[in-house]
């Protein structure tokens, strides 16, 4: 098999991995009642597994495997809601995927910050597509809050988990 073949191959199977950890991660914390509390949205349990298939698979994969997880994670699990969150959620986390993807080269750090922040945007904009703008809408202060100040933990642990587990897996060889 040539090296085409071997890293399509490759990419396809950590990508399933991580949509799978999506699904885990989703059907972990609803079960629990962990995402019903605001936890969900306090360590972003989904984020990981979608920055981390941008930054080994690239652009594409992250892309796909953002837009999936939280369509899959509607259908499997019932959570979150499809509309509106659901939806936002997948241009949120393709957003993600696809960020990561591209600034892989980068250094990781940089690649995951813009990562953050582009996503971050993505789902302000969603937000207000989705919801409208307004008393039940879309309003600054409450995206600025749940994008930053409530997501926070989520933030540092998706800061400090992802480079170390991508330092990890350059030192195992499981990635080149």
């Amino acid at each position: 098999m040539n090296n085409d073949k071997m890293s399509l191959t490759k990419r396809l199977t950590i990508s399933g991995l991580c949509a799978a950890m999506g699904i885990v991660l989703s059907y972990v914390f609803h079960a629990f009642g962990w995402s019903g509390s605001g936890l969900g949205q306090i360590f972003l349990p989904l984020h990981v597994p979608v920055l981390l298939c941008g930054l080994i698979c690239g652009w594409k994969a992250g892309l796909s495997v953002g837009a999936i997880v939280p369509l899959l994670s509607v259908l499997l699990v019932g959570r979150p809601p499809l509309y509106p969150i659901g939806l936002v959620m997948m241009f949120e986390l393709a957003a993600y995927g696809t960020i990561s993807g591209i600034l892989k080269k980068q250094n990781v750090f940089a690649a995951l910050i813009a990562a953050m922040l582009g996503g971050r945007a993505v789902f302000g904009i969603a937000t207000a597509v989705f919801t409208g703008f307004g008393e039940n809408g879309f309003a600054i202060k409450t995206f600025l809050t749940s994008a930053f100040v409530t997501a926070f933990p989520g933030i540092i642990i998706q800061i400090v988990l992802i480079p170390a587990v991508m330092i990890a897996l350059n030192k195992s060889k499981v990635i080149t």
